[in-house]
């Protein structure tokens, strides 16, 4: 028999006095426990600290880590250094899970020792209530190289809702210090993006039990300029490039799209049309990307035949 994976689950808070403790019982509370609940205070000023001694300082299952002020990335990397489960689990501290979630994650780890990277759906809830989700159905996403560095595909979710073999984690939180600074917030694009660009495997896995609260501005949506996505787009295009740099992928990976879509069982016809885009973007004969364009979609459609009814018209 298999052995289950272990869950190492990481609270990053700051100044999240009124949410933490709500954080931190939901992740204690799962069903399937974790091997450790990990809280990094990243130097509140809201008594954060006092509360968070007081209420978990002696509790087994907790490693309380308090440290200045410097940041997400700082505050994953200093609870990534303490964690000693398979897998490791991010959440913010205004953000809390239902008792099954983590179950649900490792039905997914539990069964396929090749899938790296796991992200699920959220609820929103506070000054709105709506769900986010990247599809209507459990997803094997394959592999993302070529979709992500060609066309900046964000495979992932908000940090709440990501879970990564601790080795995956370690490797795309290793970032020369300019990258750090430029991502000391948002720092689960890292994760997100260095999972698909170095080559993880990726699954989405609805959980429905991801709470992501909205509370003053704290939505990425609130402050959707112009300016601001043009400079979004920016830094994810030098993350994205930071991590090819460092094994040798440039613009030629697109060469291997055709292959890198058949590694997803049953691709949704959004993420069909994604790679049929994809592969006209080599530099060779039009004729041959028209045909590999095509193929792509031939392929789609005859495995969508094998589906059951009930799956057929999902996007």
């Amino acid at each position: 028999m298999t052995a289950k994976v272990r869950f190492s689950v990481v609270v990053t808070n700051y100044n999240y006095r009124a949410f933490v403790c709500e954080a931190v019982d939901g992740a204690l509370a799962q069903t399937r426990a974790p091997l450790q609940v990990i809280v990094v205070d990243d130097g509140s000023t809201d008594g954060s600290p006092a509360l968070l001694t007081e209420r978990y300082g002696s509790n087994p299952r907790v490693t309380l880590v308090m440290g200045e002020n410097a940041g997400q990335l700082a505050a994953f990397r200093r609870g990534l250094a303490q964690a000693l489960g398979d897998v490791v689990c991010f959440l913010d501290a205004d953000d809390c899970w239902q008792p099954e979630h983590l179950a649900r994650l490792g039905e997914v780890f539990d069964a396929r020792a090749d899938v790296d990277f796991v992200f699920s759906d959220l609820e929103l809830f506070g000054q709105q209530s709506a769900r986010m989700r990247y599809a209507d159905r459990a997803l094997d996403l394959g592999y993302t190289v070529a979709s992500t560095y060609m066309l900046t595909h964000w495979y992932g979710a908000p940090t709440s809702a990501l879970a990564l073999r601790t080795p995956w984690a370690q490797r795309t939180l290793d970032l020369p210090n300019h990258l750090g600074t430029a991502w000391r917030l948002s720092a689960d694009n890292c994760l997100v993006f260095g999972t698909s660009v170095l080559g993880g495997r990726k699954y989405y896995q609805p959980t429905g039990c991801v709470r992501y609260r909205i509370h003053g501005n704290n939505g990425w949506w609130g402050n959707r300029t112009p300016a601001n996505e043009y400079l979004n787009r920016f830094r994810s295009r030098c993350l994205i490039e930071h991590y090819a740099r460092t094994i040798g992928l440039d613009s030629r990976c697109v060469d291997f799209a055709k292959q890198e879509f058949k590694t997803k069982p049953l691709p949704s016809w959004r993420e069909t049309r994604r790679y049929a885009s994809l592969v006209r973007m080599r530099h060779g004969s039009w004729w041959l990307d028209v045909e590999r364009s095509l193929s792509i979609l031939w392929s789609a459609w005859r495995r969508r035949r094998e589906l059951p009814v009930e799956f057929k018209g999902l996007s």
